[in-house]
């Protein structure tokens, strides 16, 4: 088994985080690892945005729990069942940053491939990381082009994925148990 394979196996989506900072040089390494990823035809139609700030985190927790429940009610009562903060406090934020294609590239497989290197990049490096597509609700209207900005999306990106990451906050979890079943293979 290598190093990769024993990554991915052991990863899993963490929603408690301790208050624990990571260190700056281990984000600016994942988030080197992200704008590694391959996109169609080398597009690379996103950005990545990292946010630390303890104050700003709050703000958007804050704001984040009040979209999501206007536009989620399902999705708000798992969070507040799981202590109600809707980025679960984690110490940092990844935001993947989109720019929708004019053609048929799929711009959303590319972000998910590098939502992909983000939280193997992390989980290599001992940080424990969620992705959240929920996280979006910070980003509807009526003032979503507003948080965009405040957030430095460049100029025609958009909210693509949104990435946790920190340090389990309690007693781990295992990842989730494949269903092996759920493969097939044609040989010749």
């Amino acid at each position: 088994m290598t190093e990769t394979l024993d990554v991915i196996k052991s990863r899993y989506s963490c929603r408690r985080y301790a208050d624990r900072p990571v260190d700056p040089q281990v984000l600016r390494q994942i988030a080197e690892a992200a704008v590694m990823a391959p996109s169609a035809v080398n597009r690379q139609f996103w950005r990545i945005i990292v946010i630390t700030d303890p104050a700003l985190l709050l703000e958007m927790n804050d704001v984040g729990m009040v979209k999501l429940k206007d536009c989620d009610p399902a999705g708000y009562e798992r969070i507040m069942s799981r202590g109600g903060r809707f980025f679960y406090d984690a110490p940092a934020v990844v935001f993947i940053a989109a720019q929708p294609s004019k053609d048929s590239f799929p711009t959303e497989l590319d972000t998910g491939i590098v939502a992909s290197h983000i939280v193997l990049a992390a989980a290599s490096l001992g940080v424990n990381s969620c992705i959240t597509a929920m996280s979006g609700a910070l980003f509807r209207e009526p003032d979503g082009d507003a948080w965009e900005k405040r957030l430095g999306f460049p100029e025609g990106y958009h909210f693509g994925l949104g990435i946790l990451l920190g340090y389990e906050g309690e007693t781990p979890r295992a990842p989730h148990t494949p269903d092996f079943d759920k493969i097939s293979m044609i040989t010749g």
